[in-house]
């Protein structure tokens, strides 16, 4: 296919335009880049100055007492309730094992004393300890939940609309 010597120059003053607007547009998104770049350079330095001290000192005012208290309360709850139970459920367990041990080699009681074996009615003391620690890991699951999550007006956000900052 033959091209008149016209067609053929504006063809090329088409592709020479295409290229001059395909460096123009190299350029355009290079400098798009540089400020985006820099934006998100400005970005990281006004998180890193105005938004984590803030929530930093929000977070020790507010959630980290409220974290020591569960923890102390949950603590406590072990300490003063679980372990005595716990140490009580294993003592009667194995002097259970003992008299039954006792009892299946012929032997008689400790010092001397008769075996009375009775027959077990109603719940068992295994349920009862297991419902006691299952409502006093609820207790406080919930009291810690209660503490978080309580209507407190300092820890909302204001409605006002958020400005630029100055430069």
């Amino acid at each position: 296919m033959s091209l008149s010597r016209k067609r053929k120059k504006e063809l090329r003053r088409l592709q020479n335009d295409a290229n001059q607007l395909w460096e123009n547009q190299q350029v355009l998104v290079g400098h798009a880049a540089d400020v985006a770049r820099e934006a998100g350079r400005q970005l990281g330095n006004f998180n890193r100055e105005q938004v984590v001290p803030v929530v930093q000192d929000t977070y020790n005012r507010r959630v980290a007492p409220v974290v020591d208290q569960g923890v102390r309360f949950g603590k406590h709850v072990v300490d003063e309730k679980v372990v005595p139970i716990v140490g009580g459920v294993v003592g009667t367990a194995l002097s259970a094992w003992d008299v039954a041990n006792a009892k299946r080699h012929g032997l008689s009681a400790p010092r001397g004393r008769a075996v009375v074996v009775t027959e077990k009615k109603g719940p068992g003391l295994g349920s009862v300890v297991a419902l006691i620690l299952g409502a006093a890991a609820a207790v406080g699951v919930l009291y810690a939940a209660w503490q978080a999550l309580r209507a407190d007006d300092e820890l909302w956000v204001a409605d006002d609309p958020l400005s630029a900052p100055d430069a």
